[in-house]
């Protein structure tokens, strides 16, 4: 049902934890849906230097958080942007249908940190939100 990769980020986790001074906070996630994920960024010079997670939640959304964190530390604010579901599920080697909205999760909360450290710098977060906040896997609403 799970890849090793998923298996492996769900009992070996990376980057668990919180960022004291975090320049971004994202909460995505509904109690409902039984999901929740706080990423945390600290972000130098437009460019993520630590990530980190907290996540109540299933196996796959512990691996997509561990993933996600993994797949945009060291890179710019810009280029973590870009990060998709579609990434984060690839590089865990896929996930089963009905986990899909874990990573869905991953890429929301990541945007949401992202979005949170905009708005402190007094920026525009237009750009950071392309998708609609809510999940067709589960039906729930993402974004706080």
């Amino acid at each position: 049902m799970y890849s090793e990769k998923v298996m492996d980020h769900f009992t070996n986790p990376r980057n668990v934890g919180e960022i004291a001074d975090a320049d971004g906070i994202g909460n995505v996630g509904n109690p409902k849906c039984g999901d929740i994920m706080k990423i945390y960024l600290k972000i130098e010079n437009d460019v993520i230097v630590d990530a980190k997670f907290k996540t109540f939640g299933c196996g796959a959304a512990v691996a997509t958080s561990s993933m996600a964190t993994e797949l945009v530390k060291g890179k710019t604010v810009e280029e973590a942007l870009k990060l998709t579901n579609q990434a984060v599920a690839e590089a865990l080697d896929g996930l089963p249908p009905v986990k899909m909205h874990c990573s869905n999760l991953a890429e929301e909360g990541i945007k949401a940190a992202i979005a949170d450290y905009y708005e402190k710098q007094g920026r525009s977060t237009d750009e950071v939100f392309k998708f609609s906040g809510f999940c067709s896997s589960c039906d729930c609403h993402h974004h706080e």
